[in-house]
């Protein structure tokens, strides 16, 4: 069993840790969480600093069973810190010790911490290229509902209502950014978009360079934006029947990702390296807009 909060020692090098992490990323979530009363934002740090690492670990240039190594290393640090005992916290990494006291406060739940690297060795072993879709949304869980399902606690909606925004919502958010991101992962020979989706319409390649250059892709894109736009939807209504204030970080990453989701197709799904999306000006706004006012 975890310590209590009470029983957890202040640690500012972990939390400035964190908190730089998050500065530094230039992440999207960033307004989101600056919504969020200090002891649940300094929560949130945690957790995106914890899944930061984590995904660098999964998109570093290393070998494959580096990878593995390392991310079973934050396996074993989430463990310890479900263990008990304050002395199991000094040999942890600050990271690992920033997540000490949410844990604690707001009742986070190892397996979901376990779900996020599950998502990061899928990655790790791979690279994955056009996967089933029943992959790609055991994937999605793992690597966004669980990141979800975590942030719901921390803004203090932890039960089935804010499970519904997490799982609804993460699908929609991951499936913005593989469409997103189509150009990037291509790089290092990912593909997100599912193969019942290329076969539908006529791509039989899995190379993603190949897929990318298909005359077929646009319409195949488009697809899968559909998709999201229905896990939208769906997000929207769960979000309803929660209270506002509580979930208003989550409001204000739906409408960000939503204007998103907007740029890409009105780029269309050629020129997929010419970046797309609200500024940060824009984000600012959806923030006081949906998350202020």
């Amino acid at each position: 069993m975890s310590l209590a909060a009470s029983e957890i020692p202040q640690d500012l090098e972990a939390s400035e840790s964190v908190q730089q992490v998050v500065v530094n990323s230039g992440t999207s979530f960033f307004w989101a969480m600056r919504l969020l009363p200090e002891n649940r934002r300094k929560g949130m740090f945690a957790i995106y600093a914890f899944c930061r690492e984590v995904d660098d670990i999964a998109d570093e240039p290393a070998p494959k069973a580096a990878k593995a190594e390392a991310l079973g290393k934050w396996r074993a640090e989430i463990k310890r810190l479900y263990a008990g005992g304050a002395d199991n916290l000094d040999a942890l990494s600050p990271t690992a010790r920033a997540l000490a006291e949410p844990i604690a406060e707001f009742s986070l739940r190892k397996q979901d911490f376990l779900a996020v690297i599950d998502g990061m060795e899928m990655d790790a072993a791979g690279p994955i290229q056009g996967p089933t879709m029943t992959e790609l949304e055991r994937y999605c869980d793992r690597v966004a509902c669980a990141v979800g399902r975590l942030s719901v606690h921390a803004f203090g909606v932890p039960n089935a209502k804010g499970y519904a925004v997490a799982d609804t919502l993460g699908h929609a958010l991951q499936l913005t950014n593989i469409l997103r991101d189509l150009h990037e992962d291509a790089k290092t020979d990912r593909l997100y978009l599912p193969v019942e989706l290329l076969e539908k319409h006529g791509i039989g390649e899995r190379r993603p360079e190949k897929v990318l250059n298909h005359p077929a892709l646009p319409a195949a894109c488009e697809e899968l934006a559909q998709i999201a736009r229905g896990r939208f939807e769906e997000a929207a209504a769960a979000l309803k029947q929660c209270t506002r204030r509580e979930m208003r970080p989550a409001n204000v990453m739906m409408r960000v990702y939503r204007k998103i989701l907007d740029a890409l197709e009105a780029r269309g799904w050629k020129d997929l390296d010419r970046e797309v999306g609200p500024s940060k000006a824009a984000k600012i706004w959806i923030a006081l807009r949906y998350g202020i006012i």
